[in-house]
């Protein structure tokens, strides 16, 4: 199991998401809906070794497809969940992307996205009103092993965490990791935020990734930068609370019943 959060809306109430990986490497979106939580949550467990059977899958549709999977796994009542064999150490499903094919349009902002890039440069926290709310926001610069450089814009929590984590970095270099980012998108420009309740952010995590990004970067000494904040270009002034709920396709239950497919696999 690469990845696993609760989730509560107004619409759907609490439910469980989570991204599920097999031996080899395929990554697979699955979700128990409210009515079935109190069943299942005792047995889920992020990095925890699972099978599953008796399951519905149903088309993936959406904006922020957590994985490139055409389907997605519905938990039914019916569904067992029973422990296993672990997976192959080392495999946690983390697939950072290209940043030029970030930039130059290449990657479709539908499906969420890794990042992984040396911080070259960072915002002060920002307070930002949206529909009357204030949430914090930064602003950051991070650059691959090519020199290409990756703006990303952090809200809520992970805005403040960043800077509390960046003043006590110390005099080394800051490799920040972001797990299922959001791809924004203004007029051309583009960028990586994260997804609302749906992200990760760590800042040098302990991952063989890290370890051989770090041995492969550029051997100058280009200081990490503390710059104003900057102007909302590439973000369009909407918090990612909003842009999940309000911006983010919907379909109704006939159109999902259609498109339905149930399948028992074991």
């Amino acid at each position: 199991m690469a990845g696993f959060n609760s989730q509560y809306s107004a619409a759907g109430g609490l439910t469980i998401e989570m991204v599920l990986i097999d031996s080899n490497g395929d990554k697979i979106h699955a979700s128990v809906k409210k009515e079935l939580v109190n069943q299942f949550e005792h047995q889920l467990e992020q990095g925890k070794t699972l099978t599953f059977t008796n399951f519905s899958l149903n088309h993936s549709v959406g904006s922020y497809r957590t994985t490139n999977h055409l389907y997605k796994i519905s938990v039914l009542s019916t569904t067992r969940v029973r422990s296993c064999e672990a997976l192959p150490v080392g495999l946690n499903g983390f697939t950072p992307v290209n940043f030029q094919e970030v930039l130059d349009g290449s990657l479709n902002p539908d499906f969420l996205i890794d990042v992984i890039g040396h911080v070259v440069e960072v915002s002060h926290v920002e307070m930002i009103s949206v529909n009357g709310k204030e949430t914090q926001k930064i602003s950051l610069e991070l650059r691959d092993l090519a020199d290409v450089r990756l703006p990303m814009v952090l809200w809520g929590n992970f805005a403040t965490d960043v800077t509390n984590a960046i003043q006590l970095r110390g005099e080394g270099r800051v490799v920040l990791v972001l797990r299922f980012g959001k791809i924004k998108v203004w007029k051309e420009d583009r960028s990586v935020s994260n997804a609302y309740n749906v992200s990760d952010v760590q800042l040098n995590p302990n991952m063989a990734e890290v370890e051989a990004f770090r041995a492969m970067l550029p051997g100058d000494e280009l200081q990490l930068a503390i710059v104003e904040s900057k102007p909302l270009t590439v973000t369009s002034g909407v918090s990612v609370k909003d842009d999940f709920f309000i911006h983010t396709p919907r379909k109704t239950i006939a159109e999902m019943i259609e498109c339905r497919q149930s399948h028992n696999i074991s």
